[in-house]
């Protein structure tokens, strides 16, 4: 901010005034103060100062008026007016010399005007034009906030922005895409991104007129294969959304105005994307209720429903294969991670369910298929478009495709996968999703958490369940295990374990000692002992049967 000496040379009180040397940028060079003083300068004068002297001390001595007027010069001063008459009577040669070598402005005054009429005079046109400007910059900030209240775009903002100070801008998001350039050099762009082989220096301190304004503190300067620009980080509701770029051909076009008016556009964009994370909030959490009706509610498919499906851009017209996902955290160390996130009510950019949804997204792109997903208090529920034949295949490229991208980011975090295949009907959604859990929950009954499950893999652990109601079976099977289940308690041993193992290997005692990591004379002591325990003969079809079906039972946990 500042007035020009040509404007305050247009004063009442500046009507005698002689310029001696600088007329040439009388109209450019600004004036922010004004101020008296005479030998010595030291540090008095800042830049920008308009210099009133009486060369009071220099009477006798032009050397010293002549140290005093450099001095001045040096210390940024915009000019200097002298007024001669009783300590200075004209000003010499040398020292008219020495201004117009800078192209200073050197002023002189008659001894008769009064410095405190200068600067009142000085003072008010100063004050007018600061107050114009700002109210510039209070019209400019409510220009931009009414732009985003109204559902403006970053390119308007950066349009506005642009109008006010004349100097190129561009926004870039958190992942430093530019969302919006207005003027300002792309190549730049791109090698701030370290894209391309353009050289980028980060200056230690930015180059600023002025230290005053607080917005300086805030600033990053780049030297861009000699070009400089200035960022400024984005950030709102406690996170880094993205930054704001800008390129003024001198530094000194930094001036408060110009910092002011950046400060109002970092405000507007900061609301931008505070507006745009709620907008994508709401239309997540509307995704995520409808996946979950789709899924949990015994709801009928419609023409409601297709309707209110296609609004949110699905298409539940196609085929679909439904994954249920569970996870377990191994590393709860990792900073990155807070379990705390993925509590109700909390934003979803801000949990796993962020993570999950944004990797889902990927991988249905890059495999053409369309998807629909949620997130419900652990469980992960993805319908994943199929063609019926061969769909298994489809599956299982896609799961790996996200296990892998996740992996990358929360090492710490594992799956379980069930997956039911979509049938037609008014309650397939539905169906498919009861099929999916089911196959989720069977394989971690029986085998513990991990893998993937396919409802169709499970035929004899559904037939199981049926079959566990009948009381009289419940008790046999009761009567046979109890032996074993009492046994492994107290001795702390894993019988069970011992025989679904020598099962899963047909009755091969080597194959068996070796998945168990036994000595072959252990593990037939094992066996011996299964068979007092139980009164069964292993190597007898029936007595193995009816232990393995009561070993099955007990691990799907249908009776106590």
């Amino acid at each position: 901010m500042g007035v020009r000496v040509s404007d305050v040379l247009d004063l009442d009180v500046m009507k005698e005034a002689v310029v001696h040397t600088g007329h040439k940028d009388l109209a450019h060079k600004l004036i922010e103060w004004i101020s008296v003083i005479e030998v010595p300068v030291e540090n008095f004068v800042r830049k920008h100062e308009f210099v009133l002297t009486t060369g009071m001390g220099c009477e006798e001595d032009p050397a010293l008026f002549r140290s005093f007027v450099e001095d001045v010069i040096q210390s940024g001063a915009t000019a200097l007016t002298v007024a001669t008459g009783r300590y200075v009577s004209n000003i010499p040669k040398d020292v008219l010399e020495l201004a117009t070598t800078y192209n200073f402005p050197l002023i002189e005054v008659p001894w008769k005007t009064r410095f405190s009429n200068v600067i009142h005079d000085v003072l008010q046109v100063i004050n007018e034009q600061n107050e114009q400007k700002r109210q510039k910059a209070e019209n400019l900030r409510q220009t931009l906030t009414n732009s985003v209240l109204n559902g403006g775009s970053l390119e308007e903002l950066m349009d506005l922005l642009y109008d006010a100070t004349g100097i190129p801008v561009a926004i870039s998001d958190d992942e430093k895409i530019v969302r919006a350039n207005c003027d300002f050099d792309s190549t730049v762009i791109e090698a701030l991104n370290e894209e391309g082989d353009i050289s980028v220096e980060k200056l230690e301190k930015p180059d600023v007129p002025l230290a005053e304004h607080p917005l300086y503190h805030h600033l990053d300067q780049y030297n861009v294969d000699g070009k400089m620009c200035y960022e400024l980080t984005i950030f709102s509701n406690n996170k880094k959304q993205g930054y704001l770029l800008f390129m003024p051909k001198k530094s000194d076009e930094l001036n408060w105005f110009t910092m002011h008016a950046l400060e109002h556009g970092l405000t507007a964009c900061a609301l931008y994307f505070l507006t745009e994370n709620a907008v994508e909030m709401t239309e997540i959490r509307l995704k995520d209720n409808f996946v979950l009706q789709l899924a949990k509610d015994d709801t009928p498919l419609d023409a409601k429903m297709l309707s209110k499906g296609e609004l949110l851009g699905y298409d539940l017209a196609l085929p679909y294969a439904c994954l249920v996902g569970d996870f377990r955290v191994v590393e709860e160390e990792d900073p990155t991670w807070n379990d705390e996130q993925d509590q109700p009510g909390r934003s979803s950019l801000h949990s796993l369910n962020y993570y999950v949804q944004k990797e889902v997204t990927h991988a249905s792109q890059q495999l053409g298929r369309k998807t629909m997903s949620s997130f419900d208090e652990g469980e992960v529920i993805i319908f994943l478009e199929i063609e019926e034949n061969g769909y298994q295949e489809t599956v299982n490229h896609f799961l790996d495709m996200v296990e892998r991208r996740l992996h990358d980011q929360l090492a710490h975090v594992y799956f379980a996968w069930g997956v039911g295949l979509h049938n037609q009907g008014l309650r397939s959604f539905y169906e498919s999703y009861h099929e999916a859990r089911t196959a989720l929950d069977i394989h971690t009954e029986e085998h513990g958490f991990g893998e993937r499950t396919f409802f169709e893999e499970t035929k004899v652990n559904r037939l199981l369940m049926n079959v566990a109601s009948n009381e009289s079976l419940i008790k046999m099977v009761q009567e046979t295990i109890e032996p074993l289940i009492e046994y492994d308690r107290k001795r702390q041993t894993d019988l069970i374990h011992t025989f679904m193992t020598y099962q899963k290997y047909k009755g091969n005692v080597s194959q068996t000692a070796r998945a168990l990591n036994l000595h072959r004379q252990s593990l037939l002591y094992r066996l011996r002992n299964i068979e007092n325990l139980t009164g069964l003969t292993l190597v007898e079809a029936d007595d193995s049967f009816l232990l393995e079906l009561s070993v099955r039972l007990w691990l799907l946990k249908q009776f106590k």
